[in-house]
């Protein structure tokens, strides 16, 4: 049985989403959340998420072994306090509305989006 020490605060620790054309992710998901990335010069090339420390976040990455895909694993993207507006904008940032947002008891609301690179990607607030 593991101590409350060896526990994990998260299970997540970090995210990439894959990306054909890194440009145009980047302006997609910093149009939808209003918000810069944090773009870093690495192999992959990154664009990270904005995040305040120990908080989770992850990035946009584009490269060798790097490819978008609507089938697999959803990630949903924290939007509280902002939900509406960033579902208000995926269209306009050349994304479309998979699932419309919808309430989930003890979980809050949720909408599921396909990104400008074709990758399925959920939104989620808490309120």
């Amino acid at each position: 049985m593991p101590t409350a020490q060896e526990t994990a605060v998260s299970t997540i620790s970090w995210f990439e989403i894959p990306a054909n054309d890194f440009p145009r992710a980047i302006q997609f998901y910093e149009t939808i959340l209003d918000a810069p990335l944090i773009h870093q010069a690495a192999w992959p090339s990154l664009a990270i998420f904005p995040y305040e420390k120990p908080g989770i976040s992850g990035a946009i990455a584009h490269g060798e072994g790097f490819k978008p895909t609507g089938d697999g694993v959803v990630i949903y993207l924290n939007c509280d306090g902002k939900f509406d507006a960033v579902l208000n904008r995926v269209e306009d940032a050349g994304g479309t509305i998979v699932e419309p947002k919808k309430h989930l008891p003890t979980v809050g609301w949720v909408a599921q989006i396909r990104d400008s690179e074709g990758n399925r990607i959920g939104l989620h607030a808490t309120a």
